[in-house]
């Protein structure tokens, strides 16, 4: 019996690794053999800017595609983030998919915990400085995660949980209702993942100061390994996101540029292990060894179809 019992433990372990995609050896083993040296985490992998042709008025909804080419198991943590940071009348927010959302159970709760694969919604206070409280979240279910906290500048956040697997999802940000508050105008925005079957998955709503909103005439996306108490020192996966074009209220934004960026100094500096290339009108991060980047090749042009990009240095 105790040889059976060795046997299947060793075959469901051969078994689970194989079927991780994911799978490289350790960000300290992979540094060494590169002759690097890896910095704090969180690691900014891959960060890419969308330029605008001009800013959008009336500001209503914010859509992005996302494709992730293989199971992510959430023994990593990784944060893809089609909407890295995004700037309505001044106002900043972010969000995207994790790995492994974590925060606070219920507004009342301060005590943090984990609850695997999951959609987040972020917003910061107006200078970053001044607290923002939990009134400013709104819950789409009992199971949403929320916070509100200063450790990365004043923040507001709703999170929850969603088995994102392989495959192609939608990341949404829809202007709701408004209201006034200590008689200040506000609007509410509302978070969702649409996956390729349309079936929506609301993740909740943060509330902003105005009624009527201006985008900037910029976007941001990014992919990142990040830290948690759950696991404090993740791997990095191997595997492949692909970014859509920008659709701001509906219709694709007219872009001037799209630029990609390897971050290697605080507080986003990574060690290198991706590039971002183009595919028809999609970028596409491919993440994978580390390895010592052509300096000059640290910030490139990403020559999208349609665009008109400028020489190679």
């Amino acid at each position: 019996m105790r040889t059976y019992l060795l046997f299947a433990l060793f075959f469901s372990t051969a078994v689970a690794n194989a079927e991780d995609l994911c799978q490289q050896p350790s960000p300290e083993e992979m540094a060494k053999a590169a002759g690097v040296k890896l910095p704090g985490s969180p690691w900014h992998v891959a960060n890419i800017w969308w330029d605008f042709q001009q800013p959008v008025e009336h500001f209503t909804s914010f859509e992005m595609e996302v494709t992730v080419d293989r199971d992510v198991p959430s023994d990593y943590n990784l944060y893809i983030s089609p909407c890295g940071i995004a700037q309505i009348n001044g106002l900043q927010f972010y969000g995207g998919i994790q790995t492994n959302i974590n925060g606070w159970a219920n507004k009342e709760s301060r005590e943090r915990v984990h609850r695997g694969k999951g959609g987040i919604f972020s917003r910061w206070s107006s200078d970053k400085t001044t607290p923002i409280g939990l009134d400013h979240v709104r819950t789409a279910a009992e199971d949403c995660l929320v916070e509100s906290a200063g450790y990365e500048g004043e923040f507001a956040s709703v999170r929850r949980p969603f088995a994102w697997t392989k495959g192609t999802y939608t990341w949404c940000v829809t202007k709701g209702a408004t209201e006034k508050v200590k008689g200040v105008d506000c609007t509410w925005f509302t978070c969702s993942i649409r996956d390729a079957a349309g079936a929506v998955h609301e993740v909740g709503g943060l509330r902003f100061e105005g009624t009527d909103f201006t985008f900037w005439a910029k976007h941001s996306a990014f992919v990142e390994v990040y830290s948690t108490a759950k696991i404090p020192k993740s791997g990095i996966p191997k595997v492949n996101v692909t970014f859509g074009w920008p659709r701001l209220n509906g219709q694709k934004v007219a872009l001037k540029a799209a630029r990609a960026y390897y971050p290697d100094k605080p507080p986003q500096d990574s060690p290198d292990c991706a590039w971002i290339k183009a595919e028809g009108e999609a970028c596409v991060v491919e993440v994978g060894p580390i390895f010592k980047r052509d300096e000059t090749r640290r910030r490139h042009d990403i020559p999208l179809q349609g665009l008109k990009v400028r020489p190679e240095p």
